[in-house]
C-alpha cells in the first residue's frame, strides 16, 4: 500500500532523528528472510544498542541529502535494511554477521562510518562482525602480557629446586 505524503515526511522526520544520534549506518538486503527472523534480528540489535529499520531507498537519499550525508542508497540494487548503530559498529556488525550465518538470503550490503563519513564495504562490515568481542580481546592481551612473567617465574622455580637439591 502507497504511503501518502505526511507518512512519508514522518518517516523522513524520524529516520533523520535516529540519525543524528547514530555513529555508523549498515546496510543489509533482507529480501526472502522471514518476518519472524527479522523481528528476532531487531530484538538482538537492540541490545546491541542498535535498530534495523527498512526505509525505502528515495527516502533515504532524502534523509541523506538533508542530513548532509554523502551517500547514495541508489547503489544498492535490492531492497535495503539499514541499522543505526548509536554506539561502536563492532556489537552490530557481529551481530548482522551471525545472523546472516543463520540466514543465507541475509546479505550485509554495506555501511556508513558517520564520524569519519566515510563508506565502509560489505567485506569490512563482515571482517568487523568477525572480530571477537571486546572482553575477549582483552583477556588475550592480557594472557599475552603476562605470558613472558610466567616463563620467567618457571625459570627461576626450577633454578631454585636446582639449586637445593643436593647433588650426588
Amino acid at each position: 500500500m502507497a504511503k501518502t505524503k505526511e507518512e512519508k515526511k514522518k518517516i523522513i522526520e524520524v529516520a533523520a532523528a535516529e540519525l543524528k544520534r547514530s555513529q555508523a549506518l549498515i546496510f543489509a538486503d533482507f529480501g526472502g528472510v522471514k518476518t519472524e527472523e527479522l523481528v528476532k534480528l531487531r530484538r538482538t540489535l537492540r541490545e546491541a544498542d542498535s535498530t534495523f529499520e527498512v526505509i525505502k531507498k528515495q527516502l533515504l537519499k532524502i534523509i541523506f541529502r538533508e542530513t548532509k550525508v554523502d551517500y547514495d542508497p541508489l547503489r544498492f540494487e535490492s531492497q535495503v535494511g539499514t541499522v543505526f548503530t548509536r554506539g561502536e559498529l563492532t556489537p552490530a556488525a557481529g551481530v548482522l554477521y551471525r545472523f546472516s550465518k543463520e540466514n543465507a538470503l541475509f546479505k550485509i550490503l554495506g555501511g556508513f562510518d558517520l564520524k569519519a563519513n566515510k563508506a565502509v564495504t560489505g567485506e569490512t562490515v563482515k571482517a568487523i562482525g568477525q572480530l571477537p568481542s571486546r572482553e575477549a580481546l582483552l583477556g588475550q592481551l592480557v594472557q599475552i602480557m603476562a605470558s613472558p612473567i610466567r616463563m620467567f617465574l618457571y625459570v627461576l622455580s626450577e633454578r631454585s629446586k636446582k639449586e637445593a637439591s643436593p647433588s650426588a
